[in-house]
């Protein structure tokens, strides 16, 4: 059962990150739409192209979670063929029944059944004849075809779960700021397993819908609000206070809260939250605290959801297209409302994230940038361990110290073997308080004695000149005598 869910869960983090696919094809388009829209350049060509992207979500969805799972290097076998899949689905759904709409839920489960039919149509063997439609191609001419039957199979299946959704977004809609903080609670509280893309699509590309004067219907909060819909942008204003001030102070209370390499800290916070606040990339600030310090991590999933409240609340309403940073606040400023409230509600948030971060990293000495415990590679061995080591008890007999380097010593070396020479070995001289002779295989705490009697025979002729050499180390070397470290 673990491991079916571990798999489970594996494949749930590939079909999130399949989703970056159309997202990366996100900013551009939505800057093309924006800047050409009628209140800035209007320049209809150039709002057409950034519009073509919005309109064929499903298709890049599908080229994404074809890419995910298809096993071969080379994937434009399986992408050709989802393409066409995605195609011949949308045609065989106006076929049947018109009014069914599966958005980008079409693209991922099409991308996922070419890339199942690629992986185990690819070995098949054919006749001659049809050699060269076999192989990796040979999904090109099956995934189509059998998508025929799909079609038909979602013509029956799909309609409950489309009223189920459409229940969910009604129902996540009416709860209004408890709604909002859901959503904003769960969008940075999935990230760490990966399963956010798969949460926010639906919030991004397929929650309500709105008819553009054109006549063209767009979904998604996202889409709705770059078109131009003056209800949307609720659902994404959050991120704007949480990215842009939020997370900055996240990182300003770190680098206090550093005791050593401050300098280095500073460097890679101050860094990490440009980057937040220009670009609204977040993770490497949210990585270099999410698994050291998880706490944090949960205080800041608690954080986007309020955010999303007090937006919702106070009625700012903005939306992005490529995430919750300054170049998409000045370009989509006159598509909001209430967008000046966002600053002095940023800058609450700025000071609620540095003295709520400083608090707990100070409070519970939480392990961020700066405050790690020093490596050590290993251990140093006991007084007690030393009196047992064969080395230790050969310079003692001598009247010698140790003068090695520690690392010499064997201080740093607690799990290597010491091979101890047979003739020293058969001497009641390395016997333990019991009298047990620690070279009959014994193994004490940090050192493995190498030898045991049953091997005597095997190192008869290599007794006599080890023990000479073991003298003439000690009358050139004395401090060198001992145990030889292997």
């Amino acid at each position: 059962m673990k491991a079916a869910l571990n798999s489970l869960k594996k494949k749930l983090a590939q079909l999130g990150r399949s989703m970056l696919v159309p997202v990366t094809a996100m900013p551009v388009a939505g800057i093309l739409s924006r800047i050409a829209s009628d209140d800035m350049l209007n320049i209809p060509l150039l709002k057409t192209a950034g519009d073509i992207v919005f309109g064929n979500m499903d298709i890049l969805f599908a080229l994404g979670a074809v890419v995910a799972f298809a096993k071969a290097k080379d994937k434009v076998s399986p992408m050709v063929a989802s393409l066409l899949s995605i195609l011949v689905l949308k045609a065989t759904f106006a076929s049947l029944d018109d009014t069914i709409n599966m958005g980008i839920f079409a693209g991922i489960v099409v991308g996922c059944f070419t890339a199942w039919i690629f992986n185990h149509s690819k070995e098949w063997n054919t006749p001659k004849i049809f050699d060269f439609f076999t192989g990796e191609k040979f999904v090109i001419t099956l995934a189509p075809i059998f998508t025929v039957a799909l079609g038909y199979a979602l013509s029956y299946i799909w309609p409950p779960i489309q009223l189920l959704l459409d229940g969910f977004a009604i129902g996540i809609a009416r709860l209004g700021a408890i709604g909002v903080f859901i959503f904003g609670f769960l969008n940075r509280l999935l990230i760490p397993v990966g399963l956010h893309h798969v949460f926010n699509s639906y919030i991004y590309f397929n929650l309500g819908s709105y008819t553009q004067p054109d006549g063209t219907v767009v979904t998604g909060e996202m889409t709705r609000f770059l078109a131009g819909d003056p209800t949307a942008g609720l659902f994404l204003s959050m991120f704007f206070v949480v990215m842009m001030f939020g997370l900055p102070g996240a990182a300003l209370a770190m680098y206090k809260c550093a005791k050593k390499r401050k300098s280095e800290v500073k460097g890679l916070m101050t860094s990490s939250a440009i980057t937040s606040f220009v670009t609204g990339i977040t993770e490497p600030l949210e990585f270099s605290f999410m698994f050291v310090a998880p706490q944090l991590y949960f205080v800041h999933a608690l954080y986007t959801g309020l955010a999303g409240a007090v937006c919702y609340l106070l009625h700012i309403r903005l939306g992005f297209s490529s995430g919750g940073n300054i170049i998409d606040m000045t370009l989509n400023w006159g598509l909001g409302s209430n967008v000046i409230l966002m600053i002095p509600v940023g800058i609450v948030f700025f000071l609620l994230y540095f003295f709520t971060f400083r608090f707990l990293i100070n409070k519970y000495d939480l392990k961020t940038l700066g405050r790690e415990d020093d490596f050590i590679d290993s251990q140093e061995i006991t007084e007690e361990e030393k009196d047992r080591d064969p080395f230790q008890q050969e310079l003692r007999l001598h009247g010698q110290e140790d003068r090695r380097e520690p690392w010499r010593s064997g201080q740093y070396r607690k799990h290597r073997q010491v091979y101890d020479p047979p003739a020293r070995r058969n001497s009641r001289r390395f016997s333990d308080e019991s009298g047990q002779d620690q070279a009959d295989g014994r193994q004490g705490r940090g050192h493995a004695i190498g030898y045991k009697h049953s091997d005597h025979h095997r190192l008869r002729g290599a007794q006599r000149h080890v023990r000479d050499r073991a003298d003439h180390l000690n009358h050139r070397f004395p401090c060198c005598l001992g145990g030889i470290i292997v």
